[in-house]
C-alpha cells in the first residue's frame, strides 16, 4: 500500500473580540510577529490566539495607535474670568438701554463715581471705618465664640449650661435685637461693634464644638497610650484634628460679620459705607448706592481669599488642603 503524506497547515491567527482575521502564516513559520497591541507587542506563532482589542498595527498594518490626550482645565482663570463676563454683559445691557440708569448704571459710571468720590476723600474714609468696625466686631466675637466652643466640646457641664442660650440667641435675627442694641449703646461704635461681635460667635462657637467633637477617639486613646498629658493632648491631638472646622467656621464668620455691619450702618449711623448707600438713597443716587454693594462684594472676596490662605498654611500636613487651590 502505498504510503501517504499528510500535510498539515497551520490555523489561521485570529482575534475574536474585533473579529479580525489575521491569515495563516506565509512562511514566517512559529513566531511570527502578528501585530502590536495597545501596551506591548504580541507575539503569536502559529496556532495562536490572540485576544483583546486590536488597537495598534495588525499583521503589519500601518495604522498608529490612538494616542490620548488629556487637556488641563484652567480652573481658576475661569474662576475669576466669570465675574469680569458678567461685568460685561452688564455694561452692554446698560449702554444699549436694555436697563435703565435710574435702575442699574453701568459699572463705568459707577467706577467714575468711585474715582470722584475717592477724590473728595469721603469714599476712603467711610471705607477705613467700616473695616475698623468689621475688625474689631470679628476680633472680639472670634474670640469669644472659639472660647464658648472650647469650653462646650470638652465639658458636658458646660454643654448643659451653655449650648441651649447660644443656640437660642443665634435664631435671633439681627434686625430683631437693633432696637434693643439701640437702647443699650445708642448710635455709637460700641452698637455696631456690638452686632459685629454677636454675628461673629456663633459661627466659630459651631465649628469649634464640630471639630473638637469630630476627633477621632482612635487617636486620643493613642495619646493616653503613649502617656502624653492632657494639655499636650489637647495641644497636639485635638486642637490640629478640629482646626478644619474652625477654619471653616472663621470664613463663614468673615461672611456675617459684613451681613451685620450692614444692618448696623444702615439704621441709626453717621459714617461708613451703609451710611454713604443710605444718605445717596434720598438723593436716588443709585450709582453710589452699586457702589456701596461693589465694595462689600469686593472686601468679601478678598477676606474669604485671606481665608483660604491661612487655610492652606496651617493646614499644610493636611492631604486635603496641602494642594488646595484659591
Amino acid at each position: 500500500m502505498a504510503e501517504q503524506t499528510i500535510v498539515q497547515t497551520p490555523p489561521v491567527a485570529r482575534v475574536p473580540r474585533d473579529g479580525v482575521d489575521v491569515g495563516p502564516d506565509t512562511g514566517a513559520g512559529a513566531g511570527a510577529s502578528v501585530g502590536v497591541y495597545a501596551g506591548a507587542g504580541v507575539d503569536a506563532g502559529a496556532g495562536t490566539e490572540v485576544d483583546g482589542p486590536a488597537e495598534g498595527l495588525v499583521a503589519g498594518g500601518s495604522t498608529p495607535a490612538a494616542s490620548r490626550r488629556t487637556v488641563a482645565v484652567p480652573y481658576r482663570l475661569i474662576s475669576w474670568l466669570s465675574p469680569l463676563l458678567l461685568l460685561v454683559i452688564w455694561e452692554a445691557l446698560a449702554r444699549s438701554g436694555v436697563i435703565s440708569a435710574q435702575v442699574l448704571p453701568a459699572p463705568t459710571k459707577v467706577l467714575s463715581t468711585a474715582r470722584e468720590l475717592t477724590a473728595s476723600g469721603q469714599l476712603p474714609k467711610d471705607a477705613l471705618i467700616s473695616l475698623r468696625r468689621a475688625a474689631t466686631g470679628f476680633v472680639i466675637g472670634g474670640g469669644v465664640g472659639f472660647s464658648l466652643g472650647t469650653a462646650v466640646g470638652f465639658s458636658r457641664l458646660a454643654d448643659a449650661l451653655l449650648d441651649r442660650p447660644i443656640q437660642m440667641i443665634r435664631a435671633v435675627p439681627f434686625l430683631a435685637i437693633l432696637p434693643l442694641v439701640i437702647v443699650w449703646f445708642g448710635i455709637g461704635e460700641s452698637g455696631k461693634v456690638f452686632l459685629v461681635a454677636l454675628g461673629t460667635a456663633t459661627p466659630i462657637y459651631l465649628n469649634t464644638v464640630l471639630g473638637i467633637r469630630q476627633v477621632d477617639p482612635k487617636l486620643l486613646e493613642l495619646g493616653r497610650v503613649i502617656g502624653l498629658p492632657r494639655r499636650q493632648l489637647i495641644r497636639r491631638i485635638v486642637l490640629p484634628g478640629a482646626l478644619p472646622s474652625i477654619l471653616n467656621g472663621i470664613r463663614l464668620a468673615l461672611t456675617t460679620a459684613w451681613l451685620a455691619l450692614v444692618v448696623a450702618e444702615t439704621i441709626g449711623a453717621d459714617s461708613g459705607i451703609g451710611f454713604m448707600a443710605m444718605d445717596a438713597r434720598e438723593f436716588l443716587r443709585t450709582d453710589v448706592i452699586v457702589l456701596a454693594i461693589l465694595i462689600y462684594a469686593t472686601i468679601g472676596i478678598l477676606s474669604d481669599l485671606a481665608a483660604r490662605l491661612l487655610e492652606r498654611r496651617l493646614l499644610a500636613w493636611h492631604p486635603n488642603y496641602a494642594n488646595a487651590r484659591t
